[in-house]
């Protein structure tokens, strides 16, 4: 049986059930509200004179790594309509801090009839998908139109590039409607052409995240809630946590503690619906919390808790030292690069796999170090804590990595030109 038609009958015969996780009411997660038709291929349409160019990225992470490119592509060709499209409220939500820059609908489920509505009403001039976000009726209803696919900032690690082997014939289907894919490094690259991507359709561009640059109103506001949270007490930040993790992040935060009463801990999970979880435990294990939506934390507050959207810059910005989570369990870790861009000394767990090559490179110049566990993480801390300019030395080293790596923006918005002949 064709591989497609096998995987139509499976996502029709468990479309009930996929339909109802992705819309089931859970405790802090944001609904989709009036607009869940568009998930259906059900969105406005494009103007009747318009072909906007479309770029998908599927959640925050991704809208985070394409708003330089955006801005970018926008400002090389402002005549250029775009159209962003994310699967999730909280990348909605990141494309609406765009504003008028670009339009924003909700991507097709991968069915193949919401697929044709979507694209019979976009319209599109081609298709760019922010890093390997590959689904098969998609990539086969362009390639039936002819409509051009690029994958930017495209990424296969080794464990993935092992899974596609297994199912080869699949891969072929995918990367048979794909134009071109623009790899972060070279070992992406060859991972993509030991599936059978041709050379002539693969291009190494470096990673759009190292082109990440902060306003001076953000280093300003960090300053501003750096003073609110106090100049004069220690502070450290736990960015993007997840659920089993948060409780050895505590558990490092109480030893800390016996060393340094006043220090605070900053923490902001991933996931906005974890929000009250993640409150609720701080309050179990009986720590003073403040709330970043209840306003400033006083003296007396061990943990903050960074519940807004988008504020994660300004809080890594007050932070003396950072760790990135999703790396102390099995998740591979989080974007390493935000805080080095900052010159922040940065910390995280063993599961770096989803950054992977930013982890090396930040580990070998010493700019970042790993930690295994609750215990080897409190050390870390007090050992940067005891010696500002050991701290200060690893930020610089962190900072130099994110800008001897630049320059993958400019070369990915040439290749995009090239491609799309702009």
């Amino acid at each position: 049986m064709p591989y497609r038609l096998l995987y139509n009958l499976l996502i029709h015969l468990f479309g009930p059930l996929l339909l109802g996780l992705l819309y089931w009411p859970r405790r802090g997660k944001p609904g989709f509200g009036t607009r869940w038709p568009e998930h259906l291929g059900l969105v406005a349409p494009s103007p009747p004179a318009c072909a906007p160019l479309w770029l998908h990225a599927v959640s925050v992470g991704e809208v985070v790594a394409a708003t330089p490119l955006l801005k970018a592509l926008k400002a090389a060709h402002p005549e250029l309509p775009i159209v962003v499209s994310t699967t999730t409220r909280t990348g909605a939500e990141q494309v609406a801090r765009l504003g008028d820059l670009v339009e924003h609908r909700y991507a097709p489920l991968d069915f193949p009839w919401a697929v044709g509505l979507f694209l019979r009403r976009i319209r599109p001039r081609a298709l760019l998908i922010m890093e390997t976000e590959l689904w098969p009726n998609l990539l086969h209803a362009c390639g039936q139109r002819r409509l051009p696919v690029l994958v930017l900032n495209a990424r296969l690690s080794a464990r993935s590039a092992a899974r596609y082997r297994r199912f080869h014939g699949i891969f072929r289907l995918l990367s048979a409607n794909i134009s071109h894919i623009a790899c972060q490094h070279r070992d992406d690259a060859e991972h993509f052409s030991a599936l059978g991507v041709p050379r002539e359709r693969l291009s190494i561009t470096g990673s759009v995240k190292f082109d990440i640059e902060y306003g001076e109103n953000i280093i300003e506001q960090g300053r501003q809630l750096r003073a609110q949270l106090g100049t004069q007490r220690p502070v450290w930040i736990a960015a993007s946590t997840h659920e089993g993790e948060d409780e050895q992040l505590l558990a490092a935060h109480r030893q800390l503690l016996q060393q340094h009463p006043d220090a605070l801990l900053i923490l902001v999970p991933r996931h906005p619906q974890r929000f009250e979880q993640v409150a609720e435990l701080v309050a179990r294990q009986d720590f003073s919390l403040g709330r970043r939506t209840e306003g400033s934390p006083g003296p007396q507050n061990q943990v903050y808790l960074g519940d807004t959207m988008g504020e994660l810059p300004i809080m890594l910005a007050a932070a003396d030292i950072a760790f990135v989570g999703g790396s102390l369990i099995e998740r591979g870790g989080h974007n390493l690069l935000e805080p080095a861009a900052l010159g922040k000394p940065v910390l995280s767990g063993p599961s770096t796999f989803n950054f992977g090559d930013i982890a090396r490179q930040l580990l070998a110049t010493g700019g970042a170090h790993q930690v295994r566990d609750a215990d080897e993480l409190t050390e870390e801390l007090r050992r940067l804590l005891a010696s500002p300019a050991l701290a200060g030395a690893m930020g610089q080293r962190a900072q130099a990595v994110v800008a001897a790596n630049r320059g993958a923006l400019a070369n990915t918005l040439r290749r995009i030109e090239t491609q799309l002949d702009l």
